[in-house]
């Protein structure tokens, strides 16, 4: 994460190239060192900014908003609620697939690897960007925020007609990030387990993804993983 010339694609560092000569980005990158001396943190460096080297800014469509990286060992790929091809879905994204299944009766793929979204224009991104093994929440507040709040902020002012799509109080709380005159807003509950039966489950967002996409002569999202 070297300040000058930071692992990003090349859109987003036009973007958001300044953040990275910024002090709390200085704070963080030490934090992060300090960090890897005595625990381990996922996701490793190289996909600390994948959700960014997947979707470039111009090919955002939607954006989905998640809280922390998995704190379990291989989970976690940069890319919110994903996980690799082989790792055991966690509750979260079991969910999510149980609602596309509803919704747009698709069966639920084998694999959690969301990539195919991302790679349609689908931002799948967490606010806090790493985490220590098995502690959620461990680098809340340490500078992650700051900086994905800025491109949430960047792509609201820069863009038109992109879809957020907010699950939970923690997410919702990003609208006011959001430019409501020219974007869309989906909200529902969390699909953790602890909230999917509070409108999560229902809220049919994949198929209202697609047809707001539809009436602004955009490319759906074909939301089968292979």
């Amino acid at each position: 994460m070297e300040q000058l010339n930071p692992a990003i694609e090349e859109s987003w560092k036009i973007v958001l190239g300044n953040e990275f000569a910024k002090p709390y980005m200085s704070e963080l990158k030490a934090f992060l060192v300090e960090e890897k001396k005595k625990h381990k943190v996922f996701p490793p460096g190289p996909l600390i900014f994948n959700a960014f080297n997947q979707t470039p800014f111009g090919s955002v469509k939607v954006v989905i908003l998640g809280q922390d990286p998995y704190h379990g060992t291989g989970e976690a790929h940069g890319l919110c609620f994903s996980v690799l091809d082989g790792i055991t879905k966690p509750p979260s994204l079991v969910n999510i697939f149980k609602e596309i299944e509803s919704d747009l009766r698709l069966p639920p793929p084998k694999s959690g690897n969301l990539t195919a979204w991302a790679r349609q224009g689908v931002l799948l991104l967490n606010a806090t960007l790493t985490v220590r093994e098995n502690q959620p929440g461990s680098h809340h507040n340490k500078g992650w925020e700051t900086f994905t709040d800025e491109a949430i902020r960047q792509l609201s002012e820069r863009s038109e007609g992109l879809i957020f799509v907010l699950w939970g109080k923690f997410a919702e709380a990003k609208t006011i990030l959001i430019d409501q005159t020219k974007h869309f807003i989906l909200k529902s509950p969390h699909p953790s387990p602890f909230s999917a039966n509070r409108g999560f489950f229902g809220c049919r967002h994949f198929s209202r993804v697609n047809e707001l996409l539809r009436q602004m002569g955009k490319d759906e999202i074909d939301w089968r993983l292979t």
